[in-house]
């Protein structure tokens, strides 16, 4: 009897850490997708990033990109899907604009007000710490990943189906999903994402990031 519980007890487990693995779906409305509501207020960033960089990068570069998703959908084999299968299945212009309202929808998404010492815990925690020995030693790989990736583009923390971490780097508009992997972290290095706090310096602004992870998102996603 005690086997048989602790057996439920199991599944059960591993039943609601599985729901927890499938990645939230982003449906457009009558046919069209919206901008995202930010959690926090454009100025609840600064100093590490400020409300006019949110105001250009959120207001005016997400809403571009939103409005031309919106304008190539109709008629199109991608018309009423989510966002996250346009992603898997798209290419061309409709591929470049809804990656990037995906890859930024997880990058402001991710955020809160800064705190110094701010590091990951639970189940994400361990799990960087088994692989890559200390957050230390983690943040060090994201950041040079993040510093050389040439052009424009993303650095991402995934996991594969498997429960595995990956530091991946993916120009342009590219996310870890077309690889099959599960997105959980991202620093964008376009250079309008940090140009007007750090002009050229994309390692300042990496390595400042880190202030304003919200780790309980990325545990969520995790």
């Amino acid at each position: 009897m005690l086997k048989a519980v602790l057996l439920f007890f199991n599944f059960a487990s591993l039943f609601i850490h599985l729901k927890k693995k499938i990645m939230k779906q982003t449906m457009p409305i009558n046919g069209k997708f919206s901008l995202a509501e930010l959690p926090y207020a454009p100025d609840a960033l600064e100093p590490v990033i400020n409300a006019e960089t949110i105001n250009y990068h959120y207001g005016k570069h997400l809403q571009a990109y939103v409005n031309n998703l919106n304008a190539l959908l109709p008629g199109s084999p991608f018309e009423n899907l989510s966002l996250e299968e346009i992603v898997r299945k798209s290419n061309g212009a409709i591929f470049n604009n809804a990656g990037q309202i995906l890859n930024h929808n997880l990058y402001f998404s991710q955020f809160a007000a800064p705190k110094e010492n701010n590091t990951p815990s639970g189940r994400l925690e361990t799990a960087i710490k088994q692989q890559y020995g200390s957050f230390n030693a983690f943040r060090e790989a994201f950041e040079n990943k993040g510093s050389t990736l040439f052009g424009s583009g993303w650095v991402w923390l995934s996991r594969d189906q498997a429960g595995t971490l990956k530091i991946t780097q993916e120009h342009n508009a590219e996310n870890p999903l077309k690889k099959g992997l599960t997105p959980l972290l991202t620093f964008d290095v376009w250079e309008h994402a940090y140009y007007l706090d750090y002009q050229n310096r994309r390692a300042a602004y990496l390595a400042e990031l880190w202030k304003i992870i919200d780790w309980e998102v990325i545990e969520q996603r995790y």
